[in-house]
């Protein structure tokens, strides 16, 4: 695991001084703190900062090829690196070293931009090839290691592994993009391609970017979930496979030089991976969790369950209220506003897992890819009513009933029906989007400014899911939202969250769930395999039945949250009003100050409960005076 950047002089120009480049990568030292590395061959500069997981010794990078004719400089990890080394050296590839970055440099020579059809891992690379003076960028299928760049006005291409590495050069623009303050406030996040900022963008997962010795710049795609049909074979048999392909993408991922570990939070996913671990390891697996001190948010007595099963050793940290000093370091680590506030538990349990591993292997992935969000239930239901009933007669009931019930947060979930007649009247993608928001169309129309809602046009966020659904390979209504989740949700939040938590505490996180050969697999489940009921991830859930106990396995779905609602009220009352109310916020223009007062005496008082809110507008505030 480690940190890339560089720069190109698209003029052609040689680029003779290394010391913007030195700067620029230094800022991501936390990614790589064991080495850094630099390159120079006529207009371009590459710099590297390495974190040591294989071949400790002989994976130094920039990496050059013996012939000086292909360097490289790479992040992430390829898992079936010794797969392609064999078929390389039978095609007369001489290895030097044990490490799978030179396996890029080989595979580059014998298969050229198709190299990335080969690779199973996560990865984000770039490659220079000095004899056809291209430049070929690339990012994994599912986006689990980052890649942002930008043109400057005096033409050079920057890129690097984490945006404060752009913005730290004098000549990349930090002028804030109206539209992705509008889906930054739908999401919780700013969805790839585009960053916080103008001109600034992402690499999107599964994509490449080539430049060839006519500077032109190609942006493309090299894999997506395909159509195709269900498996067609009976559940046990599915269980059966699926137990198989889990052992393997597990196996492959315990695969380290250095002390390797697991998260465990008591949910179903991450007790699945260390069960897992487990069986495959002769040694104890180290696993971490974080509890809370509000029992209705702490799941540690589940991960306590699992780490006696398996004889873990097992390390837990309490998170409570006072517990706030996280706050200002997230601004820090994400760079650009960022909503999801399980970021901060998240950042404490990778201080945890570093202090004994420098490798940890989590669950993420599981929800997307077998359906375990509430939302997919409730969508299919939904999806139900909408087929039978026309959408104008469905507006023409359910909008008023909407308007008229009360927006009962107080209750139990059971009882709050104003978001369901909501969905009710909505189309299927509108009403996907309206479950995702951290902030709902009427409120986010309350939230801006006349001269920020001028500035955007009608632009929405939904534009992005509209895009997307387009062109989704199934006509399924849970399949297409799944989709939707992993072209936005999983890259933009759940992936983003864990690497840079992970990586400001220098500690690499690998995700089994997302082995692109399992995505694919599971995808090809039938719904009805994933959801029974009300319950998600059903077939996932019955094949491990024999790895983790059925009160666990069943159990409701809790997630990974924090108590925002109670502390917005009491140990951070005061934080939440000074910064969302701080002159700043105020004057930037964007925003409607009564209505920012109106969220912080609503919440405060108890009349409602705009958690979810306050927190966006926090993070954003933070960032603001970052």
């Amino acid at each position: 695991m480690c940190g890339i950047a560089g720069i190109l002089n698209l003029d052609g120009h040689p680029f003779d001084d290394l010391n913007p480049l030195t700067t620029i990568n230094r800022v991501q030292a936390h990614r790589g703190p064991d080495d850094e590395g630099y390159y120079s061959d006529g207009p371009i500069g590459l710099a590297h900062r390495r974190l040591s997981i294989i071949d400790l010794g002989g994976g130094h990078q920039p990496f050059i090829n013996q012939d000086q004719t292909v360097a490289v400089v790479f992040n992430g990890e390829i898992y079936n690196y010794q797969e392609l080394r064999r078929e390389l050296e039978a095609s007369h590839h001489v290895f030097v070293t044990n490490s799978d970055t030179e396996v890029l440099l080989h595979g580059w020579r014998e298969w050229g931009p198709q190299l990335v059809e080969h690779l199973r891992g996560m990865f984000a690379f770039a490659l220079w090839d000095t004899q056809q003076q291209r430049l070929f960028l690339a990012r994994d299928r599912l986006g689990k290691k980052p890649l942002y760049y930008t043109v400057t006005p005096q033409n050079q291409l920057i890129f690097g592994s984490e945006l404060k590495v752009l913005t730290r050069h004098p000549e990349v623009t930090r002028q804030i993009r109206p539209e992705s303050v509008e889906e930054y406030f739908m999401f919780g996040y700013v969805p790839d391609p585009c960053t916080i900022f103008e001109d600034v963008y992402k690499l999107p997962p599964a994509h490449t970017l080539d430049i060839s010795p006519n500077k032109r710049c190609r942006v493309e795609s090299y894999w997506d979930l395909a159509p195709g049909s269900e498996h067609e074979t009976d559940p046990e048999q599915l269980q059966y496979q699926l137990h198989g392909i889990l052992y393997e993408a597990t196996a492959l991922r315990m695969q380290a030089d250095v002390p390797l570990g697991a998260f465990l939070s008591g949910g179903v996913d991450s007790s699945a991976i260390v069960a897992l671990m487990a069986k495959t390891s002769d040694k104890p697996v180290q696993t971490c969790a974080i509890g809370f001190s509000e029992k209705d948010f702490d799941e540690s007595q589940y991960a306590e369950r699992i780490a006696e099963r398996y004889q873990t050793n097992h390390q837990t940290h309490i998170l409570d209220g006072q517990d706030t000093s996280a706050l200002d370091v997230l601004p820090k680590v994400y760079d650009e506003p960022f909503a999801d506030s399980s970021a901060l538990p998240t950042y404490r349990v990778c201080q945890l897992a570093r202090k004994h591993v420098t490798v940890a292997l989590s669950g993420d992935g599981g929800d997307e890819i077998f359906a375990g969000y509430r939302r997919y239930y409730m969508h299919q239901k939904e999806e139900r009513l909408r087929s039978i009933i026309p959408q104008r007669l469905r507006q023409t009931l359910f909008a008023p009933l909407a308007f008229v019930y009360p927006k009962a947060d107080w209750a139990p979930r059971i009882l709050r029906a104003k978001s369901t007649l909501q969905a009710l009247a909505m189309d299927s993608i509108d009403a996907y989007a309206h479950s995702v928001s951290k902030m709902s169309d009427e409120q986010r129309d309350a939230l801006f400014s006349p001269h920020m809602k001028r500035q955007l046009g009608g632009y929405s966020g939904k534009n992005l899911l509209r895009y997307h659904a387009m062109r989704a390979p199934s006509n399924d209504p849970v399949k297409i939202i799944q989709y939707l989740d992993m072209k936005t949700w999983l890259p933009g939040d759940i992936l983003t969250k864990v690497d840079r938590a992970s990586m400001a505490n220098s500690l690499e996180v690998r995700s089994p769930l997302l082995d692109h050969q399992l995505v694919e697999w599971a995808f090809k489940l039938g719904t009805q395999d994933n959801i029974k009921g009300t319950q998600g991830k059903y077939l996932f859930k019955k094949s491990l039945a024999n790895l983790v106990d059925n009160d666990i396995l069943f159990r409701p779905k809790q997630g990974f949250s924090i108590p925002l609602a109670h502390w917005f009220r009491t140990t951070l009352a005061d934080t939440v009003r000074k910064e969302v109310l701080s002159p700043t916020m105020l004057d930037c223009g964007f925003f409607n100050r009564s209505y920012l007062r109106q969220l912080v005496t609503e919440h405060q008082t108890g009349a409602r409960n705009h958690a979810a809110a306050l927190w966006s507008l926090l993070m954003f505030s933070r960032f603001l005076n970052t």
